[in-house]
């Protein structure tokens, strides 16, 4: 005869361990009402403690990453935990392999619902090492890119920075090339350390340029100066704005004098090889900024 499980045993049972309700009925029900025997089963499966330890902060952690071989594809995920003590751990390291070849299989498929349903694929990887471990841990955000371009990654700081950048206009021949591999360096390198907000000038969303226009004329209202000469300075205005958030306009981290942009660094590159490669796309994960 099966034993009856009520609400209140569920209760029990989850106030003890942290575990989502649901799972708390199925151990009930799988231990034939037994409270020891479902707590057991709950630790077994990672998911006592898991959830025990759900609400502590976790803003460590490491950037998982992977590239295809032919760098048709590329994938980024922040992994976190609550100290670096943990991340640099041989299990942490196996669970941002874990996380990244599940974002793989699941391609397309793969969004930030699927990445934190409990029931899905990213989740059940963790609760165990939570229970392991003794940490709270997540996966706060990722980024995958696939069926565009070139795809380069660029890793800082062991982990804490990583960078991704999609590049247009590659061919077999000029991916080959050394000048192209230290072209992708070079970019990536910057994307990390300058924070660029845009690839193009056309990204950059047309209700942020109107709300800095804004800006500019009401620093400029009691000036006195003619409108043609204000919309001058305006436009002077802009171009400092594109130079510290859009990628081509800013300077290169690797000339101190000011004197060259990214997008000469482009337009050189593109010349010793004889191509018109571009940066369609970006992006740039630090370990702790997606963190509430």
């Amino acid at each position: 005869m099966a034993t009856t499980i009520t609400a209140a045993d569920v209760k029990k049972l989850r106030d003890a361990t942290g575990a989502g309700m649901m799972e708390c009925k199925n151990a009930l029900s799988e231990a034939n009402g037994d409270f020891e025997e479902a707590n057991t089963i709950l630790r077994k499966r990672g998911l006592a403690s898991a959830a025990k330890k759900a609400g502590r902060t976790a803003n460590e952690g490491l950037i998982a990453h992977k590239v295809a071989a032919d760098h048709s594809w590329g994938i980024l995920a922040e992994v976190n935990c609550e100290s670096d003590f943990v991340a640099r751990t041989p299990d942490f390291i196996q669970l941002m392999d874990q996380v990244v070849a599940e974002i793989e299989k699941a391609g397309d498929a793969a969004n930030d619902a699927w990445l934190k349903d409990p029931q899905g694929p990213v989740i059940r990887h963790v609760a165990p090492v939570i229970a392991k471990l003794g940490e709270n841990m997540g996966v706060s955000r990722f980024v995958r890119y696939a069926g565009g371009g070139y795809v380069g990654q660029y890793v800082h700081l062991g982990g804490k920075i990583a960078v991704m950048v999609d590049f247009a206009g590659v061919t077999p021949a000029v991916a080959s090339r050394e000048e192209f591999a230290a072209l992708v360096k070079e970019i990536a390198m910057q994307v990390a350390a300058a924070s660029p907000q845009y690839a193009t000038r056309e990204q950059v969303p047309a209700d942020l340029l109107d709300k800095e226009k804004t800006i500019y004329r009401a620093q400029m209202e009691n000036s006195g100066k003619p409108a043609s000469v204000l919309e001058k300075i305006i436009e002077g205005k802009l171009g400092s704005f594109y130079k510290q958030t859009v990628l081509p306009d800013q300077d290169s981290i690797r000339d101190t004098t000011g004197k060259t942009s990214v997008k000469d660094v482009l337009a050189a590159a593109n010349k010793a090889l004889g191509a018109a490669v571009s940066v369609t796309r970006f992006a740039r994960l630090k370990v702790g900024e997606a963190a509430p």
